[in-house]
């Protein structure tokens, strides 16, 4: 089963994050076979960061909720809070075999949060761009919550519109980039 993941940081925390960044990375490295995307997001104006996405397929909840909430961050207190959701990978690949590669151009993290039902469940006609996409879907996996997706877009507004905007109570974009050891 395919989870998304998105700890989002406490305000002030970036020196905590810091200390603890071998420590996360030694935590994702025991999940390298299972993500199919992780990447931290980012302040629009510097490099400050604001929370780190997780796409990861796991057994069951529980074994999602573990990996969400034994993460050394989080437990550290790093992050503020956690949107953990089932979600369906729609493209049926990994961000490491993303077409457009790990470098060239602007990353984002666009979330669009209910309420109507089941808005983009289709993939978008023009997909080149896509890294990641897929529904957020209740636990059972039956209820459709809203639409994650990892794209690469010129700019913020562009990132955007890969959601059908009239949709949805909310949709945020956070600058993200490809996650993993330097």
């Amino acid at each position: 089963m395919e989870y998304f993941c998105y700890h989002r940081d406490r305000p002030g925390s970036e020196a905590l994050r810091d200390e603890l960044i071998e420590e996360h990375w030694s935590y994702m490295d025991r999940y390298e076979k299972e993500l199919i995307a992780r990447g931290p997001t980012f302040l629009s104006e510097d490099d400050t960061p604001t929370g780190s996405v997780h796409i990861v397929d796991l057994p069951d909840a529980a074994a999602a909720r573990a990996f969400a909430f034994d993460e050394p961050n989080y437990q550290a207190g790093v992050y503020r809070d956690v949107l953990l959701r089932r979600w369906r990978n729609l493209l049926g690949r990994t961000m490491w075999e993303f077409p457009g590669g790990r470098t060239g151009g602007n990353r984002f993290l666009v979330l669009g949060l209910g309420p109507d039902k089941d808005a983009d469940l289709a993939v978008p006609s023009d997909q080149d761009e896509l890294i990641a996409y897929g529904p957020l879907l209740s636990d059972d996996g039956t209820t459709w919550l809203g639409t994650a997706a990892l794209v690469r877009a010129p700019d913020p507004d562009t990132a955007r519109a890969v959601l059908a905007s009239d949709r949805y109570a909310d949709i945020e974009v956070h600058e993200w980039e490809f996650g993993g050891r330097r």
